[in-house]
């Protein structure tokens, strides 16, 4: 796992984006990896290029910071 998980960062990072965090999870996903990334078409590729190696599946999932979606986004309804 350690020379996955390090592919997993050179491969993030060639397409601008940084692995923040890897978990173990159980459950229906035996991954779960925190990428930060300028937007999502950076997330995509990623997604893409690791899925096309055949040997894992993906699941992409935006997420907002408090800040984001609190202050910027709530704030901003009528």
């Amino acid at each position: 796992m350690p020379k996955r998980a390090q592919a997993g960062r050179d491969l993030a990072k060639k397409f601008g984006g940084e692995v923040k965090q890897i978990y173990l999870t159980s459950g229906e996903s035996d991954l779960l990896v925190i990428i930060d990334a300028p937007n999502g078409d950076v997330v995509a590729k990623i997604a893409l290029a690791i899925g096309a190696q055949g040997n894992a599946r993906t699941c992409m999932m935006r997420a907002w910071t408090e800040a984001e979606a609190v202050v910027k986004m709530i704030s901003e309804l009528p």
